[in-house]
């Protein structure tokens, strides 16, 4: 289970399950299978994750347990009562006394993730590496959260080095590789970035859904190359091969579509599948990172009514004093009316409010290249709409989080500014 849930495999819920059978008072079990449910991002799955809170507690008041079982039974009962961070707090409690515990490692650097914490995800893996020296038999999926954390905080060089030296000791890890991928994403090297994937399939092929998002990446680096039909024919045959409701899957489809308008190019009725999905989530709240991806394709599908439910919906999260409450409030709702004004045209208050939430948008959780999309979104509102200068600084700040480095996004709209500068005011 343990081996399951590092490299990211489809069988990781059987073995717990197989676990559980084997052992049914065994309470960490019980904890794994609640934090594993809220990490799905899916309401439904509350129930699953409470009802796994309470068989957690009960077979820790039927004999002693552990303070490792302990720290997970607290970190799922501080999630289910609205306290993701304090979940990452029990977590790092027992990493304390357990330090070459990658499985709990792994799932501190899950949650902080969602929590958009990248500081926090590189101190956590670095308190915990030297205890993973060369002779422990999972070295490889920490160094590839390392990999990670330091792509994430702007180590590209690094990232790559601490990525392929995990690959040599899990060569399954594709959460590693893909932090490669990163690396090559954020250098504007796409052609370093396919080649990675490509000779590296072995790590990622045998993922769970999580293939999905490695064929995603694979995607952006031919977009950075101007093969959109390469893109496109990888969307179909790959991204949405599976037409799943799993919000990460969601959030790979629509970013990518998105970016193809951006730059014009036409999607057919590819939005309508991925609307009718997202029209069932408007009332989750579970992650303002989700919500903002559903918004995404429910205002490019024109389902105004579906659109208000959200927006409604995420005013009133808003007021809560939740973890997620605090998100929704800023930048979330600020965010969503972004998006909505943005699909209906009114690209000087899209520019507006995206430019708002902006501050905050590290704190809906997913990684630099996913977060893109909204700041490629906040850059052409504002070409759009004639704010050429604050414009500008969004693209310097864009090119300085690439350490200089200049892709295709970045040259296309300094030349759009350009020649929009030049042209009189009408």
């Amino acid at each position: 289970m343990v081996r399951a849930f590092l490299g990211h495999k489809a069988a990781t819920p059987v073995h717990l399950a197989a676990v559980l059978t084997a052992e049914p008072d065994f309470a960490m079990g019980h904890a794994a299978r609640g934090l594993f449910s809220l990490m799905m991002g899916k309401a439904e799955l509350r129930a699953v994750a409470q009802d796994a809170l309470r068989a957690a507690k009960a077979a820790g008041t039927g004999g002693p347990i552990t303070p490792r079982e302990q720290g997970w039974i607290d970190a799922l009962d501080h999630w289910l009562g609205g306290s993701p961070t304090g979940a990452v707090a029990a977590l790092e409690t027992v990493l304390a006394t357990t330090p070459q515990d990658t499985l709990t490692a792994k799932a501190s650097h899950g949650l902080r993730f969602i929590l958009g914490d990248a500081q926090g995800m590189r101190a956590s893996v670095e308190r915990v590496l030297p205890a993973h020296g060369a002779d422990h038999p999972l070295r490889g999926y920490l160094l590839g959260c390392h990999a990670f954390s330091l792509e994430e905080t702007g180590d590209y060089a690094g990232a790559e080095a601490a990525g392929l030296q995990g690959l040599v000791h899990a060569p399954d890890d594709a959460w590693g590789l893909h932090a490669v991928a990163h690396v090559h994403d954020m250098r504007a090297d796409p052609d370093a970035g396919i080649a990675l994937i490509e000779a590296y399939e072995g790590a990622w092929s045998g993922a769970n859904n999580f293939r999905y998002h490695v064929w995603w990446h694979k995607a952006l680096l031919h977009l950075d190359r101007g093969e959109y039909d390469i893109a496109l024919a990888l969307y179909d045959a790959q991204i949405r091969a599976d037409k799943t409701d799993d919000y990460r899957d969601i959030a790979n489809a629509t970013s990518l579509l998105m970016r193809l308008q951006l730059d014009g190019i036409a999607v057919a009725d590819r939005w309508e599948e991925l609307a009718a999905i997202c029209e069932t989530r408007v009332e989750d709240g579970c992650l303002v990172f989700a919500d903002l991806h559903y918004m995404m394709a429910l205002a490019a599908d024109g389902r105004s009514g579906a659109e208000a439910a959200l927006t409604a919906r995420s005013i009133r999260d808003a007021r809560t004093r939740s973890d997620m409450g605090h998100r929704y409030a800023d930048p979330g709702v600020a965010a969503l009316g972004g998006l909505t004004a943005f699909a209906e045209g009114r690209y000087g208050v899209a520019f507006t409010l995206l430019a708002k939430a902006r501050p905050k948008m590290q704190t809906i959780g997913g990684s630099h290249a996913q977060r893109d999309i909204f700041e490629r979104m906040t850059i052409d509102a504002g070409l759009r709409s004639g704010h050429f200068d604050a414009t500008e600084n969004l693209l310097l700040d864009r090119l300085h989080l690439r350490a200089g480095h200049e892709d295709r996004f970045t040259s296309t709209r300094f030349d759009r500014l350009g020649r929009a500068r030049r042209i009189p005011a009408q």
